[in-house]
């Protein structure tokens, strides 16, 4: 839904303008200061408290509305310099307004990386951490556990291999299976989903980061009509959503029973 109304907005207030060229270089540092709002919102008022910083809410405000403007204005600046051939529209329609979105892209795809990292790593270390508490207490469970230094870190260089290793295949599925996109579609889709995602981890909901962004792919393929989606690929999504749970329950079943029948 989020996706949706954004990139309705975005057609809205940029391609259906008189000059798209000029409406992209008014709107699109409002953009990139909501994008950093949301992050700097969400990190100063939930994140901090957890590495020993406290803020009050007037401050954590403050610094990201300061944050933010700085960060819009750089942009509109960068914007304004960058060279734009008319010429170029004649080959793709709106190229010179999606360079404009590309640049924005940069930011959102930063935000989309900073709330992977704060909702999808915590999955997975998770269990580990709680394990790692249990340990260093001699089997006293306790109601709240610490999170040992080294697993953060370990957290993180594990899902930079696993990019790095497996996840052109998903980049592919999920960047070109399921609707096409552009610079300004995939802004939309990103801030979307960062905007979710950091909410989420804010609240402590263990959400999916790769099913949220798949919803705001769907909703800026919706915005253009549901005949701009590929149903066949976002049918074997949902299948494979529905396939894992059971078999993650059953693969965990198994290796269960392995390990105490080595170990016991």
């Amino acid at each position: 839904m989020l996706a949706y109304f954004t990139f309705i907005s975005v057609q809205r207030l940029i391609f259906n303008a008189d000059n798209p060229l000029a409406a992209a270089k008014k709107y699109v540092p409002i953009y990139i200061f909501m994008t950093v709002m949301v992050i700097c919102l969400v990190t100063l008022k939930k994140g901090l408290k957890h590495v020993g910083l406290e803020m009050t809410d007037v401050q954590s405000w403050g610094l990201s509305v300061i944050v933010s403007l700085i960060s819009a204005v750089l942009c509109g600046f960068y914007i304004q310099r960058q060279q734009y051939n008319p010429l170029d529209d004649k080959d793709m329609h709106f190229s010179n307004v999606e360079k404009v979105f590309g640049i924005l892209m940069v930011v959102t795809a930063c935000a989309m990386a900073f709330a992977h990292g704060s909702n999808d790593v915590a999955n997975a270390i998770g269990p580990l951490s709680a394990v790692v508490s249990i340990v260093e207490s001699s089997g006293q469970i306790a109601s709240q556990s610490s999170i040992a230094w080294w697993i953060l870190p370990l957290g993180g260089i594990g899902i930079v291999i696993g990019l790095a290793s497996l996840g052109h295949k998903v980049m592919a599925t999920v960047g070109t299976g399921i609707t096409h996109l552009t610079p300004s579609r995939g802004f939309a889709a990103q801030l979307a989903t960062a905007a979710t995602v950091v909410i989420a981890s804010g609240t402590g909901l263990p959400i999916s980061t790769t099913q949220t962004l798949v919803g705001a792919v769907m909703g800026v393929g919706l915005a253009r009509g549901i005949a701009a989606l590929n149903l066949n690929v976002l049918r074997n999504i949902v299948v494979s959503w529905i396939v894992t749970l059971p078999a993650g329950a059953i693969l965990a079943i198994v290796f269960f029973y392995i390990i105490r029948s080595l170990f016991s």
